[in-house]
């Protein structure tokens, strides 16, 4: 049975309170949408996001985690490109379908070529999985695009 957007915004109704979808063409098109606001990312486990057991597969909760930690990241080093170099990911509890699952990142330290970060993965106050890694921040070179933020807009 397909899993739909709950209309009540305390549910976590993605269009309402706030939350915006992250405008990307690439592999998050594929898994989203993810939402952001106030720099904290969530998106609603569907059908497309269940393992073969019917709940929300690792690797999703991964993909979100690295996409919200590695945003962060490039917002931490002034908008400067950066790539996952070291991600580890605890998996705490079952993540459902149905479930509005939220990151709110956290920047331990940024050296002159690193960020160090961490999240807890959420639905409501139930911790579903723990994150943590580093991401290394690119030299931007001169012909570089600007890197594109949440929204699309430049950061």
């Amino acid at each position: 049975m397909p899993t739909e957007e709950p209309k009540n915004p305390e549910a976590g109704q993605p269009e309402g309170d706030g939350w915006t979808p992250i405008h990307d063409t690439g592999f998050i098109a594929h898994v989203g949408p993810v939402y952001v606001r106030d720099g904290a990312y969530a998106f609603r486990a569907a059908d497309k996001h269940a393992n073969l057991i019917g709940v929300v597969h690792g690797g999703m909760l991964m993909s979100f985690a690295d996409r919200a930690l590695g945003e962060t990241a490039m917002r931490a080093a002034d908008g400067a490109n950066c790539v996952t170099i070291q991600m580890e990911m605890q998996f705490v509890d079952t993540a459902r379908l149905g479930d509005w699952i939220t990151v709110a990142p956290e920047v331990i330290k940024r050296t002159g070529s690193l960020v160090f970060l961490r999240c807890e993965l959420r639905h409501a106050a139930r911790v579903v999985g723990v994150a943590s890694g580093v991401w290394k921040i690119l030299r931007r070179r001169p012909e570089a695009p600007p890197v594109p933020g949440p929204t699309g807009d430049a950061i």
